[in-house]
């Protein structure tokens, strides 16, 4: 999906990704699993959870406090890896990529 999100500048992200990653973060939330890999609407365009996670794994801005409690919760055996005021959107879009990526695998062996 190419061209669907919009770049990094320098390592940071205009707020529709900031944004975008808030809303894949709920919609990673309410996956069951079984079902596909939740997609969420960015600019009028249907785009995969994990390729939010993807476009900001290398975003340097801070993470929101409520956004890295959120993750906190989302990896609970990572959750010390975390600090408040210094982790970024890229410390927490990796690990929450992988946790997409178990899931959708997960999902397939369900659904077999």
């Amino acid at each position: 999906m190419p061209g669907l999100l919009h770049p990094l500048h320098e390592g940071h992200a205009p707020i529709i990704l900031h944004n975008a990653f808030q809303d894949a973060i709920d919609a990673l939330e309410d996956w069951e699993l079984g079902r596909d890999e939740p997609v969420i609407d960015v600019n009028e365009r249907q785009v995969a959870i994990s390729t939010v996670f993807r476009r900001l794994g290398t975003c340097t801005d801070i993470l929101p406090a409520r956004t890295l409690a959120v993750v906190e919760d989302l990896l609970p055996l990572r959750s010390a890896e975390f600090k408040a005021g210094s982790s970024t959107y890229a410390d927490a879009a990796y690990s929450l990529w992988e946790l997409c990526l178990q899931k959708r695998a997960a999902s397939s062996e369900i659904r077999q």
